[in-house]
């Protein structure tokens, strides 16, 4: 069976990466599945950090890797907390996150809170071989959260096509309109030409 590794230690995005690689015959295997090592994102945008991933596990598994990198881009804060969403107040601290974002955003009208989540795919082979495609989802910052599903910013995170918190949606409708499912729809879509050739 052949092999990708997400390059990531999330369980839960390993889980939803497992169950759409699973029809097609290709074992998912997570960072967790190896030797720890470390990736240093210094990237300035979402394509370099999921670049900076990708080509470190690929040097050091000799795997096709697949990596992302997510964040929300608030409009008001020009485009902050961006890169940084998940350390934006300390480390993967998701409640300290959403506080901040609502300090930094306590003098600014309703119609001034857009925000966008966005998502940049790259797979890339060991032959040097890469596929990189982005999602976004737009809307608006919330002044006080709604919902219990989700993870990150989702309870502040008003989806303007659907109308509704992010975090109010289960996770089919999520995957349905999400920035990482529409990056990844188009991931698939050119899958096969990238995984063959």
């Amino acid at each position: 069976m052949k092999t990708i590794v997400i390059a990531t230690n999330n369980l839960g995005k390993a889980r939803e990466y497992g169950e759409m690689f699973a029809p097609l015959g290709i074992a998912v295997k997570t960072l967790r599945d190896f030797p720890p090592f470390s990736i240093d994102e210094s990237g300035q945008t979402f394509e370099e950090n999921a670049l900076i991933k990708a080509r470190t596990a690929v040097q050091r598994l000799r795997l096709p890797v697949l990596a992302d990198d997510s964040g929300l881009m608030v409009d008001a804060l020009d485009g902050a907390p961006g890169v940084h969403s998940a350390r934006y107040a300390g480390d993967h601290d998701d409640q300290a996150n959403n506080r901040k974002l609502l300090r930094e955003l306590a003098g600014v009208d309703d119609y001034y809170r857009t925000a966008h989540f966005h998502t940049t795919i790259v797979g890339l082979k060991p032959n040097g071989r890469q596929l990189i495609t982005e999602g976004q989802v737009d809307g608006h910052i919330l002044r006080n959260p709604q919902g219990e599903n989700g993870f990150g910013y989702d309870p502040l995170f008003y989806v303007d096509e659907l109308g509704c918190a992010m975090a109010t949606l289960t996770d089919r409708q999520k995957n349905a309109v999400s920035h990482r499912g529409r990056a990844l729809a188009k991931f698939m879509d050119q899958f096969n030409n990238w995984w063959l050739g």
